[in-house]
């Protein structure tokens, strides 16, 4: 499921995608009842014998979703079945591609080639989902600007963030937190920093019951130790605990926003760069 055109509030921007199959997805297009749409036009599709089978989408977010957006987006839903399959590993070798819509009622992507969708054969980066609006989470959100990451933005009050958010970060507003962890997926990361600690801990629940690439937690050692003992409470066995980091950062730098998310920033290099030559090392 591909949105060819984003307009007005969209969650997402035109070029992102999800896969689907009949009992789970890969990625998320925004969430929400658009999603839940998207996902049911596409498990429709999927018995679907033509060859490239493919339909698109046009919602608007508005009542009718139950939603208050006032943004509309278009999807692009492609069936890929073996024989699909078996043509995309014939051109994986080719680096990317530029394809001219069929005349089927598809409209063209947003993106500078007028007219035509363009679907790099390139990994996306992976996603930090950064739970807290606050002063840290600001600096964090500035401080990971030019990072090889996306950075999925949480709280749960919209007045929490800056009027222009840095263009790597994406703006989620959910009435609970803890709910986003299940948008992310097992190579991205998680930085938790909310005003709650009983959010916090909820969020760190969720995030261990999970795969995740990297989980930090803010807070003191003190808060780490309680956090520690909570989550093995809850039935974490002592190394998925030992793998959420808490502190994060470099506290010999100081104890202010800058100071901390800094840090922190050198934290998730490390981490991309270790990712990184793991994946060198494996080809």
């Amino acid at each position: 499921v591909l949105i060819t055109r984003a307009e007005g509030s969209a969650p997402r921007e035109a070029g992102t995608a999800m896969l689907v199959w009949q009992d789970g997805q890969y990625g998320t297009i925004g969430g929400g009842a658009l999603e839940w749409q998207a996902l049911a036009a596409a498990r429709r599709l999927l018995p679907d014998s033509r060859p490239w089978a493919r339909e698109s989408l046009a919602l608007a977010l508005g009542p009718a979703l139950g939603q208050c957006c006032g943004g509309a987006v278009r999807l692009l839903m492609e069936r890929f079945g073996a024989e699909e399959c078996t043509a995309l590993e014939d051109l994986s070798g080719a680096g990317g591609a530029l394809c001219r819509p069929e005349e089927s009622g598809i409209p063209p992507s947003a993106t500078p080639h007028a007219g035509w969708i363009r679907e790099p054969f390139a990994a996306a980066p992976p996603r930090l989902f950064l739970y807290g609006a606050g002063h840290v989470g600001r600096a964090v959100a500035q401080a990971t600007q030019g990072l090889a990451l996306r950075l999925i933005w949480i709280d749960d009050a919209s007045d929490r963030f800056p009027a222009e958010i840095p263009a790597h970060a994406e703006r989620l507003v959910a009435a609970n937190p803890a709910d986003a962890v299940r948008l992310a997926s097992p190579v991205d990361m998680h930085l938790v920093m909310t005003y709650s600690h009983s959010m916090d801990l909820e969020i760190c629940h969720r995030v261990l019951g999970r795969p995740f690439a990297w989980a930090g937690l803010i807070g003191s050692p003190t808060k780490a130790a309680r956090f520690r003992k909570r989550l093995r409470a809850l039935g974490h066995d002592e190394r998925r605990v030992a793998a959420l980091i808490c502190p994060v950062g470099d506290r010999s730098l100081g104890k202010s926003p800058s100071a901390i998310a800094l840090g922190i920033a050198v934290d998730l290099c490390r981490h991309l760069a270790a990712t990184a030559e793991g994946r060198e090392g494996a080809a």
